[in-house]
């Protein structure tokens, strides 16, 4: 009986602890490096590799470190951002998607989560950051006047005591602490009116149980959008919301866009969405990016078997099947990663050397590059 215990990943009392106190020594050295005071510039002060770039995301590596063993959620995450550019990030849920994006914002749940490898170089127009490095007091200034975020619940984003006008206003009044009090109203009340609110001055009164779903998806679009940030990151911004009103919040986003110039990161499932937003297309599995491209490449010509397994499980309208395709078995275990490529045990398309290590980066075209051995042939390896 003991021994099954084991087979099944079963941890101990001690053994628990022990991973405790490893974690704990880690953690601290991390958050007291982290904490220091007066930390330079020059630490955290960086170039981008392509200027033309908002965000750059090399070999991003981000762990939590738990109490049964460390959390690779992140894993080695490398793509772009360009500057006026929608990047769609898909993967099904616990794929890395979200943590990808918090790291970005530096809001991954610390001490626990931390991001221990690689850099998130993102350009402000007049410096670049390493945002893995910038120290918090910087971060702040950043996020909300640079990069904002559109949180995937707007019920638990926002907050039930305090009426939706307070809630703006105060995300406006901490990045411009010149305007006055009626300045900070009046823009409230404009982005309210630009989010396509009617009754924008009764909305500014009320609270967010009063209101919709698609209103309060609305709500956080406007408070996201309040400083006029060069890079959105958009958390699954239709979820729970009807066709009808998903449709509304993606035209809204995608005009907001182009009206301030801005980046959009759109994390979601709905291939759908993609399809019509993207310019680009990042699919991650198990916390790596598997393939990327255009989102021409990427429909058109999916090169990974996991990628063509979530196209296959994508209804089409006016095509009759007795039933939807569907990924045989389950993701790995992300306390204990097999050292060979995480898709192997589910795929059905394995090939010569999928037994082997990891695989490599392999580029098809100059902009469509796919982690997968059935690929080795028909492309050159990438050189990041």
């Amino acid at each position: 009986m003991a021994g099954n215990k084991k087979n099944s990943n079963y941890i101990s009392a001690k053994e628990s602890r022990q991973i405790s106190r490893n974690n704990r020594k880690i953690t601290k050295e991390m958050e007291k490096k982290r904490n220091r005071k007066n930390i330079p510039e020059s630490e955290y002060v960086t170039q981008m590799k392509n200027p033309d770039n908002c965000v750059e995301f090399d070999n991003v590596h981000t762990y939590f470190f738990t109490d049964i063993g460390t959390v690779k959620s992140v894993s080695g995450v490398s793509f772009d951002v360009p500057q006026g550019k929608t990047v769609g990030i898909v993967g099904e849920s616990g794929c890395g998607k979200s943590v990808t994006s918090l790291s970005l914002m530096q809001l991954v749940q610390r001490p626990s989560g931390q991001t221990v490898e690689g850099e998130i170089r993102f350009n402000t127009g007049e410096k670049v950051y390493n945002v893995v490095n910038t120290p918090a007091e910087v971060m702040q200034k950043l996020r909300g006047n640079y990069m904002s975020m559109i949180f995937q619940e707007p019920m638990t984003s926002l907050n039930p005591v305090f009426r939706i006008g307070q809630q703006v206003d105060e995300v406006i009044a901490l990045h411009n602490p010149d305007m006055t009090k009626e300045q900070i109203k009046a823009r409230t009340i404009e982005m309210l009116d630009k989010v396509g609110i009617a009754n924008k001055e009764g909305v500014y009164q009320m609270y967010p149980h009063e209101l919709s779903g698609g209103m309060r998806q609305r709500i956080m679009i406007a408070m996201a959008l309040s400083c006029s940030p060069r890079l959105i990151i958009a958390d699954e911004p239709t979820t729970a919301l009807d066709v009808t009103i998903q449709a509304q919040v993606l035209d809204l986003l995608r005009h907001l866009k182009d009206k301030i110039n801005s980046s959009i990161m759109l994390i979601t499932h709905d291939l759908g969405v993609v399809a019509e937003m993207a310019d680009y297309v990042v699919v991650m599995y198990a916390g790596r990016v598997v393939e990327k491209g255009t989102a021409r490449e990427i429909f058109k010509d999916p090169r990974h078997p996991y990628t063509m397994g979530l196209m296959n499980s994508k209804p089409v309208v006016g095509k009759h099947i007795d039933r939807l395709y569907s990924i045989p078995g389950s993701v790995p275990n992300p306390v204990d990663m097999p050292n060979y490529c995480y898709f192997k045990d589910r795929c059905e398309m394995c090939v010569e050397g999928c037994e082997g290590e990891y695989p490599q980066a392999y580029n098809v075209s100059p902009t469509h590059v796919v982690s997968c051995y059935r690929c080795k042939e028909g492309g050159t390896q990438n050189g990041k």
